[in-house]
């Protein structure tokens, strides 16, 4: 049985700028139909990686292929109008929005009756249909982004590269955007490869989610392994794990694996051996706060930990705590549960979480907690099914 086909392979690429190496991927796939998602903080590599994969740039070494066949970015121009690229900022000409979204199709000589069609088609599924005939030069931020997709798909693109497409965009006209966008990519299956910083966007558009650090692919999986269960530190730092504790795998039972973590015993759904030193992951949105009467009845999940408020920070969307129970343990809830639950610091919480929403990594001896004291965390840095 075969897997999907990929449209672009690249195997032992390397980018390396004199004596500086940008990129280094063993191995990448683009397979057709899907949206892969590339993230990764700002000078990690993601544009250097889409430029190779988008053939516009040769690697220093390695090989490129496009529908298995074997390429160089300077003789690929055939290859190259398979491909379409959006960018954060919209390069429009200083034209109508309909004739820049029919640009390409003039450039290919698609005739005029074929052009009128297609374009309309795509000013429609973008929602810009009634800004047809105005100047792009009057048009909002939003609106240009919009043109630009449209743009890049009524080519009918094999491969559709965006490069942080909605990075200058303000919040409701980003999330209107990634849902139509998405709805768009899901339902055509445009095969799509996403550069972006925010893990957000990866979450909402992505298939396969790819973690770029240091010019390098930390982590090539379905996006919600990858968030719920990042293969190292590194990775679970950048995808939004903000608890990451030391501990010690005491017992298994029933399929559950117990590890003391500064004194308390925490249940996961993660395998590991007796006498394993681990390091647990926990993301903060997977921890819930309760008053300690009202524990019993607010959760069945498998971890109840007793603990004391250290810190209650708001953040855009959010509230993020911080609750001493042995260890630091981050939590984020909305404003509402914050003035509900009345969370201050000083005050007794109950911190619940699943057993599924732990995630383990393995340890050096070095870090190997003590049977007693407290356990080191991540309070300044930044898991799936329910058990």
């Amino acid at each position: 049985m075969t897997g999907p086909r990929p449209i672009v392979a690249l195997s032992g690429v390397r980018v390396r700028y004199g004596d500086v190496e940008t990129l280094d991927v063993p191995r990448l796939e683009v397979h057709e139909g899907e949206v892969l998602a590339i993230i990764g903080p700002n000078g990690s590599g993601k544009s250097t990686l889409l430029r190779v994969l988008g053939l516009l740039q040769a690697p220093t070494e390695g090989e490129v292929r496009f529908r298995d066949r074997r390429l160089h970015a300077s003789r690929a121009l055939a290859e190259r109008r398979e491909v379409a690229m959006v960018f954060q900022q919209p390069l429009l000409t200083d034209a109508s929005v309909r004739k820049n979204v029919e640009l390409g199709l003039g450039f290919r000589g698609v005739p005029r009756r074929d052009r009128d069609v297609r374009t309309g088609r795509w000013l429609r599924r973008l929602g810009i249909a009634h800004l047809g005939d105005r100047s792009t030069r009057t048009l909002s931020g939003g609106e240009a982004q919009r043109v630009a997709l449209a743009r890049a798909l009524v080519l009918e693109p094999a491969v559709l590269l965006l490069d942080e497409p909605f990075a200058a965009l303000d919040e409701p006209t980003r999330a209107a955007l990634i849902g139509d966008l998405g709805a768009i990519l899901r339902g055509d299956r445009v095969t799509t490869v996403l550069v972006t910083h925010d893990r957000g966007e990866a979450q909402a558009l992505g298939d396969r989610v790819a973690v770029m650090l240091g010019g390098r692919l930390m982590q090539v999986d379905e996006g919600w392994r990858v968030f719920s269960a990042p293969v190292s530190e590194e990775v679970a730092r950048f995808v939004g794990v903000e608890t990451i504790v030391p501990g010690l795998v005491v017992a298994r039972d029933d399929g559950v694996t117990i590890v003391d973590v500064a004194g308390r015993k925490l249940e996961v759904a993660a395998p590991a051996r007796i006498g394993d030193v681990v390091r647990v992951c926990i993301r903060p949105e997977d921890v819930t706060l309760a008053h300690p009467t009202e524990q019993a009845a607010l959760s069945s999940a498998r971890n109840h930990l007793g603990g004391v408020i250290e810190a209650v920070t708001p953040a855009s969307v959010s509230v993020r705590v911080v609750v001493d129970c042995g260890f630091r343990l981050i939590a984020r809830v909305t404003p509402r549960s914050v003035e509900d639950l009345g969370l201050a610091v000083g005050s007794p919480i109950i911190a619940i979480f699943k057993a599924s929403a732990a995630h383990v990594l393995p340890a050096t001896a070095a870090t190997k907690p003590s049977a007693r004291g407290r356990a080191a965390s991540s309070l300044d840095t930044p898991t799936r099914p329910a058990l």
